[in-house]
């Protein structure tokens, strides 16, 4: 991180893999002090209607503490890295303005990179631009774009395929709405970070980790995730709640429309699930500023000793 932000107001982030059990340290941490605000940085549980399957906080737990960023976006609707940004770093905003402490807990490595490390918001897409742009790979071909790319901005052209016409003409857009480079405009990030981060992440051992996440599925299915896939479905989402792509739904809607049976569909959550699991570790270990800890206690006491350096 910059070190343009270290007089900056402290904010802790509380991360860790799928099933961990985040929720639950933070959680233990806002009883203790009661005047935290959490801010949800989870991409599945900003979507209504999705409860189960996103392990969202219960109403019971949402009325006792107060948490931020869930059941925002309908299933389907577009909700970017970008969007999260600004929206967390209004609430933190408000919440210090409240004399409170903002808390960012999820597992989501591109909020939490982005919101750290600042991120860059690449223009709209221009239909006309695009169509006059598709109409040239047609009648001139993808190798006459490729080659106007890497005239443009050698180092964008470098990281594609020169048959990937969909990225081809996505860089050239860029160019045409903004006059800079794909390139320029992505080494220049619009959102600096405005604080200092202190990201903790709560990293169980495997099978510790894997135990819970199977236990996790099991309890989803036992409260009644393949009914609230039914009850989606009734409202006409599965469609979007399909593009939305979270582990436990597309399973269950296999077995539901008798493509495998509700066993391989269960056991297949789990295995999606510490798959995604392994991908998050494996995303955090881009972010060198992570500090690890598997010890409950441990890390409270960490995340409290940064909350109380905010003045709370």
């Amino acid at each position: 991180m910059s070190n343009s932000v270290a007089n900056k107001p402290r904010i802790p982030v509380l991360t860790g893999p799928t099933g961990a059990g985040k929720s639950a340290l933070a959680y233990r941490l806002m009883d203790i002090r009661p005047n935290i605000e959490l801010i949800s940085a989870d991409s599945r549980q900003i979507y209504k209607y999705m409860a189960i399957g996103t392990d969202k906080p219960t109403a019971e737990e949402r009325e006792k503490y107060t948490i931020h960023l869930v059941d925002c976006v309908e299933p389907g609707e577009r909700y970017t890295a970008y969007d999260f940004v600004t929206d967390a770093r209004s609430l933190i905003d408000q919440i210090l303005k409240r004399g409170a402490c903002p808390l960012v807990c999820g597992g989501t490595g591109l909020y939490l990179k982005s919101l750290i490390e600042g991120i860059v918001e690449l223009p709209d897409h221009d239909l006309k631009i695009r169509a006059e742009l598709e109409e040239i790979a047609v009648t001139k071909g993808p190798k006459y774009l490729y080659e106007e790319l890497e005239r443009i901005d050698p180092l964008e052209a470098g990281k594609i395929h020169p048959n990937n016409i969909k990225r081809i003409i996505r860089a050239l857009e860029i160019y045409q709405l903004t006059g800079r480079t794909k390139s320029d405009v992505l080494a220049t990030p619009t959102m600096e970070p405005s604080y200092h981060f202190d990201v903790l992440c709560y990293m169980p051992p495997r099978e510790v980790l894997y135990e819970r996440i199977n236990a996790r599925v099991n309890r989803m299915i036992e409260v009644g995730l393949q009914d609230e896939i039914e009850n989606l479905t009734e409202r006409g989402l599965k469609e979007a709640v399909e593009k939305v792509n979270v582990i436990g739904y597309n399973e269950l809607y296999k077995y539901i429309d008798g493509e495998i049976s509700r066993e391989s569909a269960v056991n297949l959550i789990k295995q999606n699930s510490r798959r995604f699991a392994k991908r998050q570790v494996t995303w955090f270990k881009g972010m060198p500023y992570l500090a690890y800890f598997d010890a409950p206690d441990t890390i409270i006491n960490q995340l409290k000793l940064i909350c109380d350096g905010i003045n709370i």
